[in-house]
């Protein structure tokens, strides 16, 4: 039975994969913050943002589970609205040290515990297709999961671990709760946390091929523009987002 550490596990899409994974048989380690118990899974106390604390998660992760199969780094927060009337240095601190670091952070605590065969899910989002208006900070930060996922990728390839990310546009869970912005508007809140925890299931279970499907972008609109974004000009992908993400008037 194979075993997965999944970060940010006490609600939304850490929660809802959790859940999923221990139905397809998985060993499921569910830590956040605070402790949210349940049967099927074994939970735990964890802040992403301390190495020390990913060092005690993995110690007690394989005491009471077992060996790190897949790492699911989940962990996240955001604020929306714009960058200079709605952020401060301390949110944009805060978003920067859950969102990336707690990555970094991640990759780095749980590689020593990896044999080949290995699988890190590194939660991504769309808004890392280009940087999007009134969530500024928070895309800047999946810009750097995307980064640090396609580095060790190829990084530690010949180590036999992959490294792959999950890419959701706006999703309906407490991370967007009081939140709206020009995009919500347009675009719709439209995923749910089961609707992306369904394809982290898969990606987690996706055996391991030679040509690597590193990112997976979750839902149609997504998949849309995550695939126009290779083919697009630069101007052409920052004219279309700005058409998807805000009333300003932007030039083409």
């Amino acid at each position: 039975m194979p075993n997965v550490l999944i970060t940010g596990a006490g609600a939304g899409i850490g929660r809802a994969s959790a859940l999923l994974l221990a139905e397809r048989g998985w060993k499921v380690g569910a830590y956040d913050l605070k402790d949210h118990p349940h049967e099927a899974l074994h939970t735990g106390v964890m802040d992403v943002t301390k190495p020390e604390d990913w060092e005690a998660g993995i110690a007690d992760f394989e005491a009471h589970v077992g060996q790190i199969d897949v790492l699911v780094n989940n962990a996240g927060i955001l604020y929306g609205g714009a960058f200079m009337k709605e952020g401060s240095f301390e949110k944009d601190s805060a978003t920067v040290d859950v969102n990336l670091k707690g990555v970094l952070y991640g990759c780095r605590a749980a590689f020593p515990h990896l044999q080949p065969g290995a699988k890190i899910v590194n939660m991504c989002s769309a808004s890392a297709i280009y940087g999007t208006p009134d969530m500024a900070t928070y895309s800047a930060t999946k810009f750097g999961v995307r980064g640090i996922t396609e580095a060790l990728n190829l990084e530690w390839e010949e180590s036999g671990i992959t490294v792959e990310s999950i890419w959701p546009l706006y999703v309906k869970t407490g991370m967007l709760d009081n939140v709206r912005t020009d995009g919500t508007d347009r675009l719709g809140i439209r995923l749910t946390a089961d609707d992306v925890a369904a394809e982290v299931a898969d990606v987690v279970e996706r055996p391991r091929v030679k040509v690597a499907q590193v990112h997976t972008p979750v839902g149609l609109q997504t998949k849309i523009m995550f695939a126009l974004s290779h083919f697009s000009p630069v101007a052409m992908t920052r004219f279309v987002n700005a058409k998807l993400t805000t009333k300003r008037k932007v030039k083409f």
